[in-house]
């Protein structure tokens, strides 16, 4: 397993680590994502460690805290410093008014309960899973810097922020020696390339790791979508399409079509060609992979170790490649001074 620096930070982190969401079931998006057990979350994370895969990713809204509930009993009796663990929090977590936000208020208690569920006295990663508009962020760093100076914190991060929202934080930060963002958690696929228009530039001058969430487009390049197919009847995406990134059908079937292609040349199915193109993107540390099952883990493991050649990402940049936003389009036809990181 290749290892690389979790952004700017001295931390290195596996360039696979396995995504918990799965765990607890409970709900009707989580349910729909699995329903691992505790015996079967120790099976998976033996797995994982065989493979080298170290860190484990939750959050406090997956099956309303039950997703670090199980990892936690999932983890308990091996040595934590050999474990990397991060979660989020920010989404609400209950019907109180501040039962919300980046607040002091929240933060502190939503860290807590955290460590209480996980069963560990820190966390190497915490990351806030959304932005909120209503705390200064001035509040909201300070409360990170305190609690990584009491030790509950090792590592910060963000996730879904917007480039105005991430580089206002890091500003923020540097202004008053606060705890800086090493990390962020993005949506980034091959059929949602969004990530490369501005949270890649900023990162990459920035010192930003991303740690990629839904890297197979929210389900669909496990290989099981075909042009002119129904989906299979297994497929979470019956209950749970509307809840994540929109992806047009000619997109997806024209990555697929490349990506069977190319899988073909390499020996690799989909979903593991999907993965490896993500490790020769810039400022990729951690890719988030997820898994029901033994054999769905086994397969997903299976994309580090190797790497597609140029021409090979070239013809998936190709098949995945759309229309900017303005002003990306504009940009783009300006590369002398405004180059592309990719």
């Amino acid at each position: 397993m290749e290892y690389r620096h979790l952004g700017k930070s001295g931390l290195k982190v596996p360039v696979l680590s396995f995504g918990t969401g799965t765990f607890g079931g409970k709900g009707e998006l989580f349910s729909a994502w699995g329903q691992t057990d505790v015996a079967e979350a120790r099976k998976l994370i033996d797995i994982c460690l065989e493979a080298g895969v170290n860190m484990f990713d939750s959050a406090d809204i997956y099956s309303a805290g039950a997703a670090e509930s199980v990892l936690g009993e999932a983890i308990k009796g091996r040595p934590r410093d050999q474990l990397l663990i991060s979660t989020k929090a920010t989404f609400r977590s209950g019907e109180g008014p501040n039962e919300v936000g980046s607040s002091r208020h929240h933060l502190v208690r939503a860290v807590d309960g955290a460590l209480r569920r996980l069963g560990t006295d820190y966390i190497d990663l915490f990351q806030l899973h959304g932005f909120d508009a209503g705390t200064p962020v001035e509040e909201t760093l300070s409360t990170l810097d305190d609690l990584v100076r009491a030790g509950k914190l090792r590592y910060v991060g963000a996730s879904n922020f917007s480039g105005w929202h991430l580089m206002k934080s890091l500003a923020v930060a540097e202004r008053y020696g606060y705890a800086r963002y090493v990390a962020h958690q993005a949506y980034y696929s091959l059929v949602g390339r969004d990530y490369e228009w501005e949270l890649m530039p900023l990162a990459q001058d920035q010192g930003v790791g991303a740690v990629v969430w839904s890297p197979l487009g929210w389900g669909r390049l496990t290989g099981k979508i075909r042009r002119g197919q129904p989906l299979p009847a297994t497929s979470r995406l019956h209950a749970t399409a509307d809840m994540g990134p929109p992806v047009p059908d000619e997109l997806l079937f024209r990555v697929v079509d490349a990506l069977e292609k190319v899988g073909a040349e390499v020996g690799k199915t989909v979903p593991q060609v999907a993965l490896n193109w993500l490790l020769q993107r810039p400022t990729v540390s951690s890719v988030v992979i997820g898994a029901r099952d033994e054999a769905q883990l086994r397969q997903n493991l299976g994309a580090a170790g190797w790497a597609l050649t140029p021409a090979q990402v070239a013809e998936l940049d190709a098949a995945s490649a759309t229309t900017r936003a303005y002003p990306y389009w504009h940009q783009q036809g300006f590369l002398e001074r405004n180059p592309n990181p990719v």
